[in-house]
């Protein structure tokens, strides 16, 4: 399970190295070491520690947070291929454009607010002491055309719940890419110890809550009035499912 617990890491320079690399993503080593002023022995001591206690992975030259989140997977469905996979910090940009071409239809307002935040965030993928954030994403000839994300706040009180949003562009779906990126969300957050996760969407979302009907998710609650579309007060549907 995600632990709410403090990450332990055994020396002060470890953890700065840690936080720094988890707050940009996606860091070369020797801009880290530059940055934050440790000496080029002490840092390669405290990286290779770090590196085999599973915190970061050296990958392309640079340095990441490792995110136990499984291997891509390919699938043929109506002779249309494509994988979902983990997403990587190069994917940054396409899950933000995929994100803003499906809110364009606005009636996904929880994942739009997504986009806005890590459109302003240098790092994709998040996990330290007050959040966790994932993302797989589903790609037709290495373009993301889908994602899904999980968001989770490490306080003991809310540690057993996740927020997830999903999403397929228009043009590809019905291939079940949606079905797919859905289970692969769910099967890593009961995998990290979730117990409930949620979601929420407009009323005029008839789409998506049939969707998320048909695998099993059910309405909680209903907000009056709470999102203002195009002039018109519509409802907003909370939906989640136990794991």
């Amino acid at each position: 399970m995600v632990s709410s617990q403090p990450l332990e890491f055994g020396h002060d320079d470890r953890r700065r190295i840690y936080e720094y690399v988890e707050r940009h993503g996606a860091v070369a080593p020797d801009d880290a070491r530059s940055e934050l002023r440790i000496d080029p022995s002490g840092f390669r001591h405290h990286v290779a520690i770090l590196k085999r206690d599973g915190r970061l992975e050296a990958t392309d030259g640079t340095l990441r947070v490792v995110l136990d989140a499984g291997a891509e997977e390919e699938y043929v469905a109506d002779d249309l291929e494509f994988h979902v996979r983990p997403a990587r910090q190069e994917d940054l940009s396409g899950i933000v454009g995929a994100i803003r071409q499906v809110a364009e239809e606005k009636t996904y307002i929880e994942a739009e607010s997504v986009a806005d935040e890590i459109d302003h965030e240098e790092a994709l993928l998040r996990h330290n002491e007050l959040e966790s954030r994932m993302f797989f994403v589903a790609t037709v000839d290495e373009d993301v055309v889908g994602w899904v994300h999980l968001h989770a706040p490490e306080l003991e009180k809310l540690s057993h719940t996740a927020e997830l949003t999903v999403g397929v562009l228009e043009e590809y779906r019905g291939h079940g890419l949606g079905s797919h990126l859905l289970s692969r969300g769910l099967e890593w957050a009961g995998s990290r110890g979730y117990e409930r996760v949620y979601q929420s969407v407009p009323s005029s979302n008839d789409d998506a809550i049939a969707f998320l009907e048909a695998h099993d998710w059910e309405i909680e609650a209903v907000r009056e009035d709470h999102y203002k579309l195009n002039g018109h007060y519509v409802d907003e549907v909370m939906l989640a499912i136990e794991l």
